[in-house]
């Protein structure tokens, strides 16, 4: 059974995502919480796999409830659902840790296929995002200088690239006529590079540095 948590501060939010949870197989909602600090108590407490989690709650806001969630509790997986439909959000909660984004009112058809994309170890950004935030990237492009970062090979840079889009390491080789082996290598040193510990991560910072479009997984 894959355990939900869902950290809304209004009830009736929270009776609606758990009717749409309780007929997937396999999901339970475990708990519930009406802002940050009574999430983190509760993910004291018991063993969660996923947190449903607004970013906009009182006693503490849902960014700052993720990056502690990601401190104390890396593997469990957080899914942002909020109303909030800026494209700075969607960047300031994946660098807060966050593994999906998720507007309000994609939520009834969107909702379940969120949860999978991040239980099968993808990124999840809702659809009416995906324009908007091209367009971010665009314009902080124009107007600041971009950060010089990790030097990066224009082969690292092309791996890292096809692992965003959800390609494995053989699928990879074969695209660029590498071996196995070579591409797990590079997967490693690119890894060592960035910093980075899991692909989840590798994959947030390719749609930071704008080197994937956030699109639907």
């Amino acid at each position: 059974m894959y355990r939900v948590v869902l950290a809304e501060d209004h009830a009736l939010v929270r009776e609606g995502i758990k009717k749409i949870i309780q007929d997937v197989p396999g999901l339970q909602v475990v708990g519930e919480a009406a802002n940050g600090q009574e999430l983190l108590e509760f993910l004291n407490r018991f063993p969660v796999d996923l947190v449903i989690l607004d970013i906009s709650m009182p006693v503490l806001p849902g960014l700052e409830a993720a990056r502690e969630i990601k401190r104390k509790h890396p593997g469990v997986k957080v899914l942002i659902l909020t109303m909030h439909r800026m494209p700075e959000y969607l960047k300031d909660a994946l660098a807060a840790g966050a593994d999906g984004y998720l507007l309000k009112e994609d939520a009834a058809r969107e909702l379940v296929k969120a949860m999978d994309t991040l239980r099968g170890g993808q990124i999840y950004v809702s659809p009416l995002l995906s324009g908007e935030l091209a367009h971010l990237y665009v314009q902080s492009r124009r107007e600041a200088p971009p950060s010089p970062g990790p030097a990066l090979t224009a082969r690292e840079i092309q791996i890292i690239k096809l692992i965003a889009e959800g390609k494995s390491s053989r699928e990879i080789g074969e695209l660029l006529f590498l071996s196995f082996r070579t591409i797990q290598n590079h997967r490693t040193k690119i890894m060592r590079k960035l910093n980075l510990k899991k692909n989840t991560d590798l994959v947030k910072y390719a749609i930071l540095q704008g080197y994937i479009a956030a699109t639907p997984a």
